[in-house]
């Protein structure tokens, strides 16, 4: 029997828009495994982001092992479903081999009366302290909190039980990856929740190798946390505490880690996870897919010519559909229209101009959070582009891909997975 397909310890999501970046992503991680650390990639993207596009998952798998195949890169590699649900994710069995349960929509939906009764009947020796090896306090979980747990959270986990098993009848078990998504909500899961979520999560039997809870603070597109990183890092740490726990207590898969869907760019929270990781020897899966995409358009500002004339008309053609372009992501972006720069004015600017208004480096005085943004969420514009658009990335694919690798490699990679060993 061939063995069950494994997520490593260390993973990144990368995301490619365009799928034309994946050699140098690759570029990115190889260094970062010649320097003795392995982190594989996982290509994510969603549904809403192939319908705003016009892409399928299809396309993704192509891109994605056609990289693999020219970089020679031997450290393994999956393809997400990212955020999908019932309702869409038919079309990506064929190309998928990890997929992102996202049953955020149902968490607070009750269960009937009798199954939450019956969970908790099941579960009553949850009820009492819990000494969790890590953790200073032990978690405390009266009858009547595990009642109102399995109320707001049950109906969510059977949910993804359902979408799990539609998935392992058409693809069979053990050959893809799993993760329950519950960060697109509104208030943080508590330690004694997770630990609820986790038995709800075992009775499913759900094999999942990664979990994604929501933190507090916010995870804007593109830009730093906002909020306390003190905060994260007693979150991310108590997490990764009642995981390893539930492990051992529900017989959920040795690797199940925690999953950080960052948006991109939370370098602030690098330091605490890496910090969490060496004291717990634990791993994690990191999404900041969207860096790519900005990087392209980095990438053609500093090419100039047709490449700076592409990068500006992105801005351009986006400007005047501000709401449009926005709502999809109305709950993950903070832009304050008064602090995007004039069209007139960024049609004038030279490329390095363009540049720092828009590489992530809060060192520079010109660099413009708003802007950044804003542009993280314009990717349909640059798909309308079309062939416009993608001959302007291959033309200037040399230093397209070097702002690409450099940003990953250099502002992500080294900073939360260096001196760390797989």
């Amino acid at each position: 029997m061939k063995a069950p397909l494994t997520l490593a310890r260390y993973s990144i999501g990368v995301g490619d828009r365009f799928g034309r970046e994946g050699r140098a992503q690759l570029r990115a991680l190889q260094a970062l495994r010649d320097a003795g650390v392995t982190v594989v990639p996982v290509w994510n993207k969603s549904f809403r982001e192939h319908s705003l596009i016009g892409t399928r998952p299809a396309d993704v798998r192509r891109a994605a092992d056609a990289a693999v195949a020219a970089a020679n890169w031997a450290g393994g590699h999956h393809v997400d479903a990212d955020h999908i649900s019932l309702k869409n994710v038919d079309g990506f069995l064929d190309a998928s081999d990890f997929f992102t349960l996202d049953v955020a929509d149902h968490i607070g939906v009750a269960a009937p009366e009798a199954e939450i009764q019956a969970f908790a009947g099941r579960h009553r020796d949850l009820v009492g302290r819990i000494a969790v090896a890590g953790m200073p306090q032990p978690i405390v979980l009266t009858a009547e909190l595990l009642a109102a747990s399995a109320r707001k959270y049950l109906h969510a986990v059977r949910e993804a039980g359902r979408l799990y098993r539609h998935i392992e009848a058409a693809k069979g078990a053990g050959t893809f990856v799993t993760e329950v998504s519950m960060d697109e909500t509104n208030a943080p899961q508590t330690p004694p929740e997770m630990l609820v979520i986790l038995a709800a999560i075992a009775d499913e039997k759900i094999p999942a190798q990664t979990v994604a809870p929501k933190f507090t603070g916010r995870f804007n597109k593109g830009v730093d946390y906002v909020g306390d990183p003190a905060v994260f890092a007693a979150e991310f740490a108590a997490d990764v505490c009642v995981i390893r726990h539930a492990v051992a207590r529900f017989g959920l898969p040795a690797n199940l880690k925690l999953s950080v869907h960052s948006g991109s760019d939370k370098f602030s929270l690098y330091g605490p996870i890496a910090a969490a990781l060496r004291r717990f020897g634990a791993g994690v899966h990191l999404k900041t897919a969207g860096t790519t995409w900005l990087e392209e358009v980095i990438g053609l500002a500093e090419a100039g010519g047709d490449g700076l004339e592409a990068a500006r008309d992105v801005y351009r053609l986006a400007r005047g559909r501000f709401e449009e372009l926005c709502a999809p992501y109305a709950t993950v972006i903070d832009v304050q229209t008064q602090r995007l720069p004039p069209v007139e004015a960024v049609m004038q600017w030279d490329g390095p101009r363009l540049a720092r208004a828009l590489r992530h480096d809060p060192r520079c005085a010109e660099f413009n959070p708003d802007f950044r943004q804003f542009v993280h969420v314009s990717f349909r514009v640059a798909a309308e582009m079309g062939p416009r658009y993608l001959a302007a990335v291959e033309k200037h694919a040399e230093v397209v891909g070097r702002n690409v690798a450099a940003n990953l490699l250099e502002r992500h990679l080294r900073p939360l997975f260096d001196g760390l060993r797989a």
